[in-house]
């Protein structure tokens, strides 16, 4: 009887065990397809950020490249280019046909520190040309400067000489000329213009260069032009002997030099602007 009472219980702690077993599982099973879903709502919503990235990620690309489209766009106008890249090849023949050349053998005659002196002596003597530009343009502190540049170097520096100035960076401002006072005072680049023995340049900087002949004393101290046009080449031979490689290695690294050329000259050109 015991036992008969004992096998009952035992059947029924077995039907009770099968049928928590089975709630379990189902409850197990419950748990684990809702996981399963929350896992695959989850992949899901990470596939839309994911492509959602991806086109944002490509709508800045396309940004960027516009962006990099605008600044590709040509720099400057250039309506002239059969008769700007003829000069071009006619500067780039005389370069090295001539210049370079006559250059080579100036510089192997003419020791280096002589000729780095005869460069600091002709840009002492344009000191008024500097000077006048940076007036005309408001720059009183770089004007200070060009004026201490020049007397120290007239004096401690023996004529121009040395550039003792080079030791003191406020004597040391950069360059002004009549071009970039007429940027200052609002004028546009114009076309862009290759001059023939002077190269790359624009109409607001070729009228600029006019206008600073008159205030060059090359010119106005030497009656006899043919002197003043000797002078002139013989200071383009010195300092083209100090830079003999310049040229060649941009004109190497360039796909197209004259495109290459021109733009580098307006970004230097607007970088002497803003200073």
């Amino acid at each position: 009887m015991f036992q008969l009472k004992g096998e009952l219980h035992k059947s029924e702690d077995s039907r009770g065990s099968l049928i928590t077993s089975t709630k379990s599982h189902d409850v197990g099973s419950s748990q684990k397809d809702a996981v399963l879903l929350a896992q695959a709502e989850t992949d899901a919503s990470k596939l839309e950020s994911d492509a959602s990235d991806i086109d944002e990620y490509e709508d800045e690309e396309y940004d960027d490249e516009d962006e990099y489209a605008d600044e590709d766009v040509e720099l400057i106008p250039d309506p002239w280019i059969p008769m700007n890249t003829g000069f071009y090849h006619f500067n780039d023949k005389l370069y090295f046909w001539l210049l370079k050349p006559v250059s080579r053998g100036y510089g192997f005659i003419i020791p280096e520190e002589l000729r780095v002196a005869i460069r600091n002596v002709f840009y002492n003597i344009r000191f008024p040309v500097r000077f006048i530009n940076c007036l005309l343009q408001g720059k009183i502190r770089k004007s200070g400067g060009e004026l201490g540049q020049f007397c120290l170097n007239t004096t401690v520096g023996f004529l121009g000489l040395a550039n003792v100035a080079a030791n003191y960076p406020a004597l040391q401002p950069s360059k002004e000329d009549l071009g970039q006072t007429f940027a200052v005072w609002g004028f546009d680049n114009g076309a862009y213009l290759t001059i023939p023995f002077f190269g790359p340049s624009s109409l607001r900087d070729g009228l600029g260069r006019v206008g600073d002949t008159f205030l060059d004393p090359l010119w106005w101290l030497i009656d006899d032009i043919l002197i003043t046009l000797a002078i002139r080449a013989g200071e383009t031979v010195n300092d083209v002997s100090l830079r003999i490689g310049e040229y060649e290695a941009l004109k190497e690294a360039a796909l197209d030099p004259y495109v290459m050329i021109r733009n580098a000259y307006v970004q230097n050109r607007n970088k002497l602007i803003a200073e």
